[in-house]
């Protein structure tokens, strides 16, 4: 069975809506996809000082994402050596010891055992130096994003990234220390829908005149010009463009129409944030060069890291990551990052991009919740109606354009080679 297909003579590529209903297929993706591809697990600003750690569900495995006592970022599996109980239960916090509740091992932020209730029971081969809390196999980082891979043999991860390094640049470009930093709090939500139908979904421009016509009002409401551009089969105001990065990594990247709190021209902050982003403007061309500071602040990019990393780089900066819990059903957390150095009103700012936009209750969010959930129920009719289409602008893909689907291809391509591989 081949869950794609792709004519290039007859310009059709065709999904097999099965692998996203299909129990079987999710399993081979925990092994195939999950189990090999590099995964982030957390940016290194969520545990800046000494003892920090975060416990988070990464890739189906409980891990504690954290920094030791010599200030070591580790991923450790957070599972006791003895019966294997949870050691750490808390979502975040800052400890030197993690404490199993079963049976009182005691274990260190570096991950060593470092206590057990009637050691002198085990007997003379007992080697607590053996017992520690088992990192995960790879750990690496890139601009403070780090990632964990349960793959030993596994690519490095700055060739993983491949292309996706130019963009993540541009993320830390905009802080002038180059340090950027994730604002406390976090969205969590399941969605009632196939993982991979966010991955399209989160570099699909092709909806969003429909699916999103409501903020696209407010936006004209705000003074934005949102009227498609003058050319044929135009549906938004600038022409992005869709790319493949290289390993299953894509995004759009199109001139900034949707406003952002480093462009000095938009109107939606309101007369009075105007010298304050002219002056974030300013320091930036200081510090990169007229060209690239209208590079990193006068587009906007959403970035897809193959599988389930999304990085949105728009009126705000908006971490995401997605996790399937069942064919149907995923689990979604997103975070809002911004430079280190932004003043209180900066934030503000740029929380109120993130809550408008992506919020729980912003105008994107529950829209693409509710299209997404709508295409999972009708992905029930799977066997009367056995493939969806993804052909849109194969005719003409050297023009990659952001409202086609060429880029989104990228992503099933990859997927392909990994699941139907291991097939």
């Amino acid at each position: 069975m081949r869950y794609v297909q792709e004519d290039p003579a007859s310009f059709t590529f065709r999904i097999s809506r099965e692998a996203l209903v299909s129990p079987e297929v999710l399993e081979r993706e925990r092994r195939a996809v999950f189990d090999r591809c590099w995964i982030y697990v957390g940016h290194g600003s969520e545990i800046a000082a000494a003892g920090d750690y975060k416990s988070r569900q990464v890739a189906g495995r409980p891990l504690i994402f954290c920094r030791d006592e010599q200030g070591d970022v580790r991923a450790l599996l957070n599972s006791c050596r003895h019966r294997g109980a949870l050691v750490c239960t808390q979502p975040e916090g800052n400890a030197k010891r993690f404490f199993c509740l079963y049976h009182g091992w005691t274990y260190g932020n570096d991950g060593s055992l470092r206590s057990v209730p009637g050691e002198e029971a085990y007997g003379p081969h007992f080697d607590k130096g053996q017992l520690g809390l088992v990192p995960v196999p790879r750990l690496d980082s890139y601009g403070d994003f780090w990632f964990v891979n349960f793959d030993r043999d596994a690519i490095d991860l700055v060739d993983y990234l491949a292309g996706a390094t130019e963009y993540i640049d541009l993320v830390t470009d905009q802080s002038p220390s180059g340090r950027m930093q994730i604002v406390a709090g976090s969205q969590e939500y399941d969605i009632r829908a196939n993982w991979k139908l966010l991955a399209e979904n989160s570099v699909d421009d092709y909806h969003l005149p429909t699916a999103h016509a409501t903020w696209l009002a407010y936006m004209r409401n705000s003074g934005v010009d949102v009227r498609p551009a003058k050319e044929a089969g135009a549906l938004l105001p600038a022409k992005g463009i869709g790319k493949d990065l290289g390993n299953g990594h894509l995004i759009i990247d199109n001139p900034n129409y949707r406003g952002r709190p480093v462009a000095a021209w938009i109107s939606i902050y309101g007369e009075e944030a105007k010298p304050d982003i002219a002056a974030i403007r300013a320091e930036l061309v200081a510090r990169l060069g007229e060209a690239r500071a209208h590079r990193v602040a006068d587009t906007n990019r959403n970035l897809v890291i193959f599988p389930n990393l999304v990085i949105n780089d728009g009126s705000s900066v908006t971490v995401r990551t997605f996790f399937p819990q069942a064919p149907d059903r995923m689990q979604v957390r997103s975070h809002a990052l911004g430079p280190v150095e932004e003043t209180e009103a900066q934030r503000a700012r740029r929380l109120d991009a993130f809550l408008t936009f992506y919020g729980p209750g912003g105008f994107a969010t529950p829209d693409d919740i509710a299209a997404l959930e709508l295409v999972q129920q009708g992905l029930a009719t799977w066997r009367e109606i056995p493939w969806s289409d993804l052909s849109r602008g194969m005719h003409r893909e050297s023009n990659h354009l952001d409202t086609d689907e060429e880029h989104i291809r990228v992503f099933w391509r990859r997927w392909s080679q990994l699941v139907e591989a291991a097939a």
